[in-house]
């Protein structure tokens, strides 16, 4: 069969597969810029909570300590408790956050950033990459000395949820909350 012929078959014409491609392309673009703007809009007014593993020496921190942690400017909650700093994967909106209040940085300049301090030797590996707030919650559980940050509405039961600064997701004047 010619492919003139299956196409006149199936009743596409000759460019019918062409329309096709592009209104697939172009739905498929449609249904993206709607899905980021619903969960752009899911987040603004949601928190972050920052959490480790239950038996972790620490019951709160400042924002001060809080980025010296994540900076890796404090490796150890004690002598025998490493920390592991577990962060989410580039383009999720918590990375995001995070990187403007607590790294004051851009993606850019977070990647430079860990390069030259394990080139320095002040570190001997990054944050470990999470996928999403489930796996984040299940490496803290699983890793003593573990800390993540997680959406607040998702923090699974068993989690330590720290306060920083001495309030708590939902507290007036928590520094960790998307806005518009």
């Amino acid at each position: 069969m010619k492919s003139g012929c299956f196409q006149k078959a199936i009743g596409i014409g000759s460019y019918g597969w062409q329309f096709g491609a592009i209104w697939f392309v172009l739905l498929s673009v449609f249904v993206t810029l709607a899905s980021v703007s619903a969960i752009a809009q899911a987040k603004t007014g949601d928190e972050l909570a920052v959490v480790v593993h239950p038996s972790t020496p620490v019951n709160g921190l400042s924002m001060d300590e809080v980025r010296q942690v994540f900076r890796g400017d404090k490796q150890y909650w004690n002598s025998n408790m490493p920390v592991v700093l577990l962060v989410r994967a580039p383009v999720a909106e918590e990375r995001e956050l995070v990187l403007k209040v607590i790294y004051r940085m851009s993606e850019g300049k977070f990647k430079q950033y860990w390069v030259s301090k394990i080139f320095r030797a002040e570190a001997t590996s990054g944050p470990k990459i999470v996928f999403s707030n489930t796996m984040a919650g299940q490496l803290v559980a699983a890793v003593p000395g573990a800390i993540a940050f997680i959406n607040a509405k998702e923090v699974p039961p068993g989690l330590k949820v720290l306060p920083i600064d001495g309030r708590l997701p939902g507290q007036p004047g928590y520094p960790l909350r998307f806005t518009p």
